[in-house]
């Protein structure tokens, strides 16, 4: 009996990420790195200011949270399920003395404790953002959520951009927690 114990053991230990399973539901699109100019203009949008919290969905490489406590001196958390991606995020963060301000989380958006946040800022399909609606719809009034590319169906743009990328019109959706009906 102890052997077999002792088998389990190191056969659970070997499994990367056991504690943290997502269904393939979860996974709410492919990795799109935003461009940096689309970053500090989805910031600018939300009004983002000194001290506020904002979460970025998704949140791949870090850039939003970083230019988030760089340029607007908010705090930061990202939720990514890529654990690679976690990871080299993290690694950034730390590279740039901000871990102090940043947190990055490998896990489901879809899961995710909103409350906290300030801003709420997304790069997913309109389809990903109606799965996240009833997560986006439990924060507190006044919490903005920003959205590249895709609307949240049912909800009224408090302000809707068209930004030129690789010569290609694409909108920034702005969003307001308690006005989007």
């Amino acid at each position: 009996m102890r052997v077999l114990s002792i088998a389990l053991l190191v056969s659970f230990s070997s499994l990367p990420g056991l504690a943290q399973q997502f269904s393939p539901a979860e996974n709410l699109g492919p990795n799109i790195p935003t461009p940096q100019g689309i970053v500090e203009r989805m910031l600018d949008m939300a009004h983002v200011k000194p001290g506020e919290m904002v979460y970025d969905l998704g949140s791949g490489d870090g850039r939003v949270l970083i230019t988030a406590v760089r340029k607007f001196g908010a705090r930061a958390v990202g939720i990514e399920i890529d654990p690679d991606l976690c990871e080299k995020a993290r690694r950034k963060v730390q590279s740039l003395g901000l871990a102090d301000r940043i947190s990055v989380i490998h896990g489901s958006a879809l899961r995710t404790d909103l409350s906290p946040a300030d801003v709420v800022t997304m790069y997913f399909l309109t389809l990903s953002n109606e799965k996240l609606r009833p997560n986006l719809e439990k924060m507190r009034p006044g919490t903005r959520v920003v959205s590249f590319q895709f609307p949240i169906r049912g909800w009224k743009a408090l302000e809707a951009q068209i930004v030129q990328v690789s010569n290609v019109d694409r909108t920034i959706y702005v969003y307001e927690i308690g006005r989007t009906h």
